[in-house]
């Protein structure tokens, strides 16, 4: 899980995977310099804290080498995996998936996010692409052949799923993870949903992530 300055939320989101800790899952906290004390409040919550080299893509790369698992599954801080979300993953991978994502379920005020979840799905499931909201999980093996994440400041989820796309289609689990409406809350939803769909058509045309980056922020 890469994090940065999410001390209002980390603990809560924390202790909804408890009980997956319980099972044996690793939680890895990768924090990319935080100012709010975020680390220390995950410190009794995850069985490992690290300090990464910030920006996502770095962070997850550092947590996964530091992952002692056969199986990843990369979460973003402001994401709630659905109850079983372990056996659903381990049921998906020992079928063959070589990788694979969840359904996601947006919270927020808009009342246009369910149409922007539904989208992201049934997009994801007809491109095999899929967004770091839908918590990306893949074996091990998969991870590495692909190089990991790239080292880019914006699409790193697009770039993973095409890279591993090649190496099989995804697992699309209808289980929704639901993630936060931030982001469309505090922009506006048609504001945001249009500039989505921008980078996502620019860097489709080969614009540099790190280019779209700056407009996305």
């Amino acid at each position: 899980m890469p994090v940065l300055d999410e001390a209002a939320t980390i603990a809560s989101t924390l202790t909804a995977l408890a009980p997956l800790r319980a099972r044996g899952a690793e939680i890895i906290v990768v924090d990319g310099g935080s100012r709010d004390g975020t680390p220390l409040l995950c410190q009794a919550l995850a069985d490992q804290v690290l300090d990464g080299p910030r920006g996502r893509a770095r962070q997850m790369n550092h947590g996964a080498a530091a992952a002692r698992a056969d199986t990843l599954l990369f979460l973003h801080a402001d994401t709630r995996l659905p109850t079983g979300a372990d056996t659903l993953v381990e049921t998906a991978l020992a079928a063959g998936a070589p990788w694979g994502r969840f359904d996601v379920q947006i919270d927020g005020r808009s009342r246009w996010l369910p149409v922007v979840a539904w989208m992201m799905n049934m997009r994801s499931r007809l491109t095999g692409i899929a967004t770091g909201d839908q918590a990306l999980f893949m074996r091990r093996d998969a991870f590495d052949r692909v190089g990991g994440f790239p080292d880019q400041l914006l699409m790193e989820d697009v770039e993973i799923s095409r890279r591993l796309r090649a190496l099989g289609r995804p697992a699309c689990l209808r289980p929704c993870v639901v993630t936060s409406g931030r982001r469309w809350d505090e922009r506006g939803a048609w504001r945001t949903i249009v500039l989505m769909w921008r980078l996502r058509w620019a860097y489709w045309r080969g614009a540099r992530a790190d280019d779209l980056a700056r407009l996305y922020r």
